[in-house]
């Protein structure tokens, strides 16, 4: 399993080189087009230059300007509180609208991708626009993790084999029954999200104690989960969990 792990992260690699263009823009600015995808499954595009020594990336404004411009206003106490719990998780700024993180050459790879991992979650609160929507699911999964007795640590940060470091929502810690649970929350169910939770854990298991488990809690309340999303998950050893099937694992996770 460990060589199999070792190719998938090789190949992953390999796509992101050859997926990543580059463009000079006003001069001192190069914009990275990425392979990964926003909600409009448009590339994603972040853009850098260095001044006095360090590496500055920025969104230049884009996701929080496209959920604004979809409907999704951030202006709210409880919204601002939320994006700047989500920014800093990543270690991200917030200046204006732009999302940015600054780096020394030696620490690009590693804010390249925190950005990146931050504009993913950003776009996500999109569901804040949905009107029917009246809490947030992460907020949903924390109160049912405490009505159930789950003891967790929330906001859980690991270094993976690659270096990169990956954010969980939630990690369980080992009991004398169970072992080291993880817990990623989903809201809006993709094969893309499945697919960069799959990397995620190939690349921060070997780190941890053998029999870890992951769960992905999924967002089921106002739209069907594809079985191809599911069976993705399950193909890494990811265990899925519909929403309205969460009672059937309580007693492994308060375990």
């Amino acid at each position: 399993m460990i060589v199999e792990a070792e190719n998938l992260i090789d190949r992953y690699v390999a796509w992101l080189r050859e997926k990543t263009t580059l463009r000079t823009v006003n001069d001192d600015w190069v914009e990275i087009t990425t392979p990964y995808l926003d909600r409009h499954n448009d590339y994603i595009q972040i853009y850098m230059h260095e001044k006095d020594g360090k590496i500055i990336l920025s969104d230049d404004g884009y996701t929080i300007d496209d959920l604004a411009q979809s409907g999704c206003s951030l202006d709210s106490p409880k919204r601002q509180q939320l994006l700047k719990q989500t920014l800093a998780g990543f270690g991200i700024q917030q200046q204006g609208n732009q999302l940015v993180a600054r780096a020394s050459r030696h620490e690009f790879p590693m804010r390249k991708h925190d950005l990146l991992q931050a504009m993913l979650a950003v776009n996500d609160l999109f569901c804040l626009a949905v009107p029917m929507v009246t809490s947030l699911f992460f907020e949903d999964v924390v109160a049912w993790m405490d009505s159930s007795d789950i003891r967790y640590v929330s906001g859980a940060k690991f270094t993976g084999k690659s270096g990169f470091d990956h954010h969980f929502d939630f990690v369980i810690p080992k009991s004398r029954s169970r072992s080291e649970r993880f817990v990623e929350t989903i809201n809006a169910p993709s094969r893309s999200k499945a697919e960069s939770l799959a990397f995620k854990w190939e690349d921060t298991k070997e780190s941890r104690p053998s029999k870890s488990e992951v769960y992905a809690i999924i967002n089921d309340q106002d739209t069907a989960v594809a079985e191809s999303v599911l069976e993705a998950m399950r193909r890494y050893e990811i265990i899925p969990v519909r929403w309205s099937l969460r009672a059937e694992v309580v007693k492994h996770l308060a375990a």
